[in-house]
């Protein structure tokens, strides 16, 4: 039903009315949801406003790069310097550096915890020293450093007791943000205050480590002097003016510090004063030429070290964890340790002409557990330095005990503070890092000092290759310690004696509590295995030698650098060297050879085999053996057995020859095999395998052989019949004249010397028709001689006998 339409001077209808009121309702809506938003953008503005104070917080830097003096004392006046830059992205106006000094700390925890919150805004920095004592800059401009300088009396300061105290360099000012003052950037820092000679000074003992990465290799030359072989020229760098070794040098000789050096480092240097070579791309070497500076750099230590305690550690610093954890099951890895051992005191005395004391082992970062303390007492040291963060104190004390602990079995464990031997770590080559580093090592040291009065030792062990950065910020440290009111230097043998806290920690943490960090850089089983096996080569090789020294002296130092601590972290560099040794090993054995034979052909049932021993070292080669063996001794025997041996000796640069008699029973090739053995029966190189061809007089030979001899009989019997002939025809002549004769003096009646009537009828001859005698004979005496009648090895008509030394064909 339609509604009745509303008409002037006429009450609307209820219908009506409920229309309007709903669009009136309506049309107010916008309006409502706009004032019911103004709180809540009030709200978020609020918000915005906040966020921006944040990201406002700490937009400036400030770095505190000099404090002057470090600790200082009555009177003084403290310097503070530094920068400050604008990190955000408006301009700062109306800023100021000021000072700040807090309540003094109570406890070591408590400088940890300053230290890890130097630049947060938040926290109690104290009242600032205000008044004239600041620096003002009427404008800050984004991304430019601004220097700032104050000095202040420290009776301004109003420091109490003695002790460690907050000092914050703060920078105050606004932005067109926020244009009020606030502190936009702080950095804290430690201030030591002990103006007076402390009753029960600390007695600390600082390490100086000398050591470096490897740098010679195994090799040698040839000539007399054995010309070393360096990896690389880094080692030149390391030790010229400037570099890393010759700061530790220089900063080190000015300091009362234990110095701590691998006989490696001193062993690398020394073969750089004569004449060595450096290696090059692929197989190439060329000639070293630092010498004066290795001189130098070796006289300046030999000064430094006079009259200093010197520790020296085993040859090459080997890694008495890894050793522990992955080469004690591999046979003779303990033995390395050992002979690096034997040889660092000598190198040192050698070297640096001091008598160090090899009594110390030193694991990486002071991490021990039972294990590592087995393994680095197996050499003879019975002291092991280790850090207060390995062997950590679970006891009741509320002090740092002295570092001396006796762990069982003798030893005594040097336990080095923690928080004093990593205090430089990281890159200490801007002022700023290393003055915030040396000012945290004097609070630590003081905070140390005061929480007892007991005579305590104190041990800092810093890492043992610092950069020069890192060297120059402990030596600064240590220089002002040393020359602090709370501290006196000690020798390291003298902490190990000290007397131990009965309350400290002895118990050596479990092999599952050391540092996985750690464990991950540590050399691997495998590489314990190739140090065998070099080792076994070599023991192998040196038994031939005539001068074994040679050869067993550079390869030992080289297997002591393959155990070297310098390898964590360098797996791949690691692995290349130990190839490269073993690899030059073999170059070395492989010239002492057997030469390769071709096939041998023997006639005859007995023959000799010459056998050549080749030798291409400099040096002469005994105590070989060489054996001969023949496969199948039925065909071939070899000295009247399936082998033989001979001794062998060999000068250098020369060959040998040895022959072996054989004897051949049957027809056929066999195989022979020529090896070379050390006198112990171990092999010596690869064997020569060859075959030998064997052919005996064959049935066909027999009979040419026969057939020639027989002609040679014949002929011989032929030659002796004609000259029987020939005798027998002179004589029938010579009777035949003499019956001619007697006919004609003695008349016809007469008979010859047979009694025949000379006149009487011829008889017929009965052998006158054989050829062979009368007939045959007077026709070879009145027959001219034919050409292929054979020449008589007598003269014709001589019918007396041979003479005794005259050979005759029978």
């Amino acid at each position: 039903m339609a509604e009745a339409a509303d008409f002037p001077g006429m009450t609307p209808s209820p219908a009506r009315r409920w229309l309007r009121r709903t669009g009136a309702l309506l049309a107010g809506a916008p309006l409502l949801a706009g004032l019911l938003q103004l709180p809540a953008a009030s709200a978020q503005a609020v918000g915005q406003a906040s966020a921006k104070d944040a990201s406002d917080a700490g937009t400036v830097a400030v770095a505190v790069d000099s404090l002057s003096p470090a600790a200082p004392t009555d009177g003084d006046t403290l310097t503070v310097s530094g920068t400050v830059t604008n990190n955000g992205k408006q301009a700062v106006t109306d800023a100021h550096v000021d000072l700040r000094v807090g309540s003094a700390f109570t406890t070591r925890s408590a400088i940890d915890t300053a230290a890890k919150h130097a630049d947060a805004l938040t926290g109690d920095d104290g009242s600032e020293v205000g008044g004239k004592y600041v620096t003002k800059f009427a404008k800050l401009t984004p991304g430019v450093a601004e220097h700032f300088s104050i000095s202040v009396p420290v009776d301004k300061l109003d420091l109490g007791d003695d002790g460690v105290y907050p000092l914050g360099v703060s920078l105050s000012g606004e932005t067109s943000a926020q244009p009020w003052e606030r502190v936009l950037g702080i950095q804290r820092t430690f201030l030591p205050w002990q103006p007076e000679k402390a009753d029960t000074p600390t007695r600390t003992t600082v390490l100086w480590p000398l050591v470096s990465t490897v740098h010679m290799t195994a090799e040698t030359g040839s000539n007399a002097q054995q010309t070393p072989v360096f990896l690389n020229d880094d080692l030149s760098e390391e030790i010229a003016p400037g570099g890393r070794l010759d700061q530790l040098l220089s900063l080190g000789k000015d300091l009362d510090v234990t110095w701590v050096i691998d006989p490696d480092l001193l062993a690398s240097v020394d073969a750089m004063t004569g004449s060595y070579r450096v290696r090059g791309a692929g197989d190439t070497t060329t000639a070293g030429t630092h010498q004066a500076i290795a001189k130098q750099w070796l006289d300046e230590l030999q000064g430094a070290v006079l009259g200093r305690e010197v520790v020296a550690l085993p040859f090459a610093d080997p890694d008495l964890a890894s050793l522990a954890h992955n080469g004690t099951g591999v046979a003779g890895s303990l033995s390395q340790l050992k002979a690096a051992t034997d040889v660092a005191a000598t190198t040192v005395e050698t070297v640096l002409h001091v008598t160090p004391s090899t009594d110390f082992a030193w694991p990486v970062d002071g991490a021990v557990d039972p294990s590592i303390v087995k393994v680095a007492t197996s050499a003879g040291a019975d002291k092991v330095i280790a850090r207060g963060d390995s062997l950590t104190e679970t006891g009741d004390l509320n002090y740092t005990p002295s570092a001396a602990r006796p762990i069982g079995g003798g030893t005594t464990a040097v336990v080095a503070d923690a928080r004093l031997s990593t205090a430089f770590q990281g890159d200490q080559t801007r002022a700023s890092t290393s003055t915030l580093a040396v000012q945290e090592f004097l609070a630590q040291s003081l905070a140390l000092n005061q929480q007892t009065g007991k005579q305590r030792s104190v041990v800092v062990a810093p890492q043992r290759v610092p950069t020069a950065g890192q060297a120059r910020s402990l030596a600064e440290a240590v220089s002002l310690l040393q020359g602090g009111t709370w501290s006196q230097s000690q020798q390291l043998a003298a902490a190990a004696k000290a007397k131990p806290d009965p309350g400290a920690t002895t118990k050596v943490p479990s092999r599952s509590a050391y540092p996985s960090a750690l464990r991950k850089q540590e050399l691997p089983r495998s590489a314990f295995e190739q140090i065998a096996y070099t080792q076994d080569r070599l023991d192998n090789f040196k038994v031939i030698l005539a001068n074994e020294a040679r050869v067993v002296t550079p390869f030992g130092r080289a297997m002591n650098r393959e155990m070297s601590t310098s390898w964590r972290g360098r797996s791949t560099a690691a692995s290349s060297f130990r190839q490269g040794v073993q690899a030059y090993l073999d170059t070395l054995t492989g010239q002492v050879k057997l030469i390769d034979k071709s096939e041998t052909k023997l006639s005859g049932r007995s023959a000799t085999i010459p056998v050549t021993v080749q030798n291409n070292l400099v040096q002469g080669v005994d105590h070989l053996v060489l054996r001969l063996t023949s496969t199948n001794p039925t065909r071939l025997e070899i000295s009247d057995d399936a082998y033989a041996e001979q001794q062998v000796t060999v000068s250098g640069g020369h060959t040998t020859t040895v022959k072996f008699t054989t004897s051949a029973n049957v027809n056929g090739q066999t195989r022979v095999i020529a090896q070379l053995y050390t006198e112990d029966g171990q092999k010596y190189g690869d064997e020569v395998a060859f075959d030998v061809r064997v052919t005996e007089i064959t049935a066909t030979v027999m009979l040419v052989i026969g057939g020639g001899v027989l002609l040679l009989v014949l002929a011989g019997f032929r030659m002796y019949t004609q000259r029987k002939r020939a005798a027998a025809r002179e004589a029938a002549e010579s009777a035949e004249t003499a019956e001619d004769g007697e006919g004609g003096e003695g008349g016809e009646g007469g008979a010859d010397e047979a009694g025949t009537p000379a006149d009487g009828p011829e008889e017929a001859d009965p052998h006158q028709n054989r050829p062979d005698e009368d007939s045959g004979a007077r026709a070879g005496a009145a027959d001219p001689e034919q050409p292929s009648d054979e020449t008589p090895d007598t003269a014709m008509g001589n019918a007396d006998p041979s003479g005794t030394g005259e050979r005759v064909d029978r």
